[in-house]
């Protein structure tokens, strides 16, 4: 007996080959159609690529099916599927009006689940501080900082995001008193140390610094790779004199790993002294560095005769593999 095809399952599959397909009235109106889908699962895949392709002129039906999905979350949009990629596909459409993000951003929908009752919505508050934070609503600030101390690690983050991104001095003073009165989440205190160290640098490093001598090794090593990924020329002292007082075994390998991410002339000259005169675990770790620069054909040689030089099988097949 032929299975009854599952209606579901077509609008999923018809949405897959969209996203591959250009942007014409036809397909439009198609988008159009599965944003009124009853399926959740349907909207919110809709959404997503709606987002992706950045077709604006769904704008209006996105904003209509958030309304519609919200009358009755509970029953319409297990888990916030929808709404989340509704918000998310605004935000990356540059919507500025703060209607759909103030009610996002409030959201709390606690469901079911093997342990304790979760809150699906964490995630939906989360990006509709990124996006009220882009309008010009005069209390967006006032709304994001809630979010700072919300229940749920995943809402955390997305303030920290938005306060980072749109949220000027203010954002960077927030993000600052965050750190000072204390977070125990790793995701939430690495989206703080990168947030600081992009919209108040200079002044940030030294308090993100002393987060590497944190107890907790997942701390200390998000803090050494936001210092890497800021780039900023006092970076490299700062991680250099760490390497010179010595940190913990399981923190030289994310050391030199942040080294590499400064991509400076003078960060891989250093990255090859510790190849060339290091242990040979700590030079294994620089090799694991330097690899991020293989399709350089003169950094690639120069750790290729330092590794030569060292004359150990190991140390040869590691540069084998990462090279």
């Amino acid at each position: 007996m032929t299975r009854k095809p599952d209606p579901v399952e077509q609008a999923l599959d018809r949405l897959s080959a969209l996203r591959h397909e250009a942007a014409t009235p036809a397909t439009v109106a198609e988008f159009k159609t599965f944003l009124k889908n009853r399926s959740n699962l349907v909207v919110a895949k809709a959404a997503k690529i709606a987002g992706e392709l950045r077709i604006a002129e769904l704008t209006a039906e996105l904003v209509a099916a958030f309304h519609r999905l919200m009358k009755s979350p509970e029953k319409l949009d297990k888990g916030c599927a929808a709404t989340t990629e509704i918000a998310s596909a605004l935000h990356e459409l540059d919507y500025v009006e703060p209607d759909v993000y103030l009610q996002g951003i409030l959201h709390v929908q606690m469901e079911g689940s093997f342990g304790p009752p979760v809150d699906v919505a964490a995630k939906l508050r989360a990006v509709s501080a990124l996006g009220l934070a882009r309008t010009r609503y005069p209390h967006a600030l006032d709304e994001i900082v809630s979010l700072l101390v919300d229940k749920w690690a995943h809402a955390r983050v997305g303030a920290v995001r938005a306060l980072a991104s749109n949220g000027g001095e203010a954002g960077a003073l927030l993000l600052k008193l965050k750190l000072l009165t204390g977070e125990d989440e790793p995701d939430v205190l690495a989206e703080c140390f990168s947030g600081l160290l992009d919209c108040a640098p200079q002044r940030s490093l030294p308090l993100v610094a002393t987060y590497i001598d944190s107890e907790k090794d997942d701390v200390a090593e998000a803090a050494l790779l936001a210092i890497g990924s800021s780039r900023l020329p006092e970076a490299l002292e700062v991680l250099k004199t760490k390497s010179r007082e010595g940190l913990p075994v399981s923190l030289r390998k994310t050391l030199l790993l942040a080294i590499s991410m400064i991509r400076s002339e003078e960060a891989i000259a250093f990255l090859l002294s510790v190849l060339r005169d290091g242990t040979l675990q700590i030079a294994k770790h620089a090799v694991t560095a330097l690899a991020m620069f293989r399709t350089n054909e003169k950094v690639r040689a120069q750790v290729e005769a330092a590794v030569s030089q060292r004359s150990d099988q190991g140390l040869s097949e590691l540069f084998r593999q990462e090279f």
